[in-house]
């Protein structure tokens, strides 16, 4: 297969395949993510001699390529697609590249690499977070006994039924961020539509919290390599406080235990989110970055 063609739910068993033998360890390398944001990055894919060569597309509508995955050899399929972008679009980047591919495969006398720490994925250890145990945690365990103290609540393992009641809250949340007004909130909302209504197939876990019967958080995610889970998408009513501490500990508690690192992506650069995700102490981070041919 050397034609580029869109991603669609079909292909997931295909691509799945391929991430199987060659497990990612950057967030943006699974299905579910390129499935998801297609209405934003429009992605399109091919296999060339056992390797996934994507391309996807910014808001400009420049494109870029993701770092080739499979078990074919990758140096060459790099050489190969950044000369693709490059016959269509000239200085095309290859992005959100792993430390560890840069360090395999890519030759600084070909290309020029650049710090992405805007997209560097923050990496736990799951029984810091399902215990959040020790003086580093201390506010956030205070958080989640306030809730449970204050709250009877029901924490349910998602199905495709609960899944799309999930949908309400979503909705709720973005009317009041108005993500009509906000065009990355716009796109997320777009993006766990998707998920939610495809839960099923995509093969997702997830989980939610309901107060009074209503579903008033929810998060999902799968498993991104071996030892390593990653999280999408979490949502919680943001007028409960403790929720989203207790969301998050739930979650990872009933579908993550037996793993020993959560992903939960990266903090695209934005002050709140860089916070929020520094104050639960990441074990490591997967440093990424852009490469620019030379």
């Amino acid at each position: 297969m050397n034609e580029f063609k869109p991603i669609e739910l079909d292909d997931k068993a295909v691509i799945d395949d391929l991430l199987s033998q060659d497990p990612p360890e950057t967030s943006e390398l699974t299905f579910t993510n390129l499935y998801i944001w297609r209405r934003c990055y429009t992605p399109v894919w091919s296999v060339r001699e056992g390797v996934l060569l994507v391309i996807l597309r910014n808001s400009e509508g420049s494109p870029f390529g993701l770092p080739p995955v499979g078990p074919g050899d990758k140096r060459a399929a790099l050489e190969y697609l950044s000369s693709y972008l490059g016959e269509f679009h000239p200085g095309a980047k290859i992005s959100r590249v792993g430390r560890r591919f840069v360090d395999a495969y890519v030759s600084p006398e070909s290309f020029r690499i650049l710090e992405d720490p805007d997209n560097s994925d923050y990496v736990y250890l799951s029984e810091n977070l399902i215990k959040l145990s020790g003086n580093k945690f201390h506010k956030k365990k205070n958080h989640l006994n306030k809730f449970i103290k204050n709250y009877q609540f029901d924490y349910r393992t998602m199905d495709q039924d609960l899944a799309e009641t999930c949908l309400q809250l979503q909705a709720d949340w973005c009317e009041l961020k108005d993500c009509s007004e906000d065009e990355s909130l716009s796109d997320e909302d777009n993006a766990v539509f998707e998920a939610l209504t495809h839960f099923r197939e995509l093969k997702l876990s997830g989980g939610a919290i309901l107060i009074d019967s209503r579903v008033e958080a929810f998060g999902f995610g799968e498993k991104l390599n071996p030892d390593t889970a990653v999280i999408h998408v979490e949502k919680a009513n943001p007028s409960i406080p403790g929720l989203y501490v207790a969301v998050n500990q739930r979650f990872c508690q009933d579908a993550w235990s037996e793993i020993e690192y959560i992903n939960r992506e990266q903090d695209l650069g934005i002050e709140g989110l860089r916070k929020a995700k520094q104050s639960y102490h990441p074990h490591h981070m997967i440093d990424k970055f852009t490469i620019v041919p030379a």
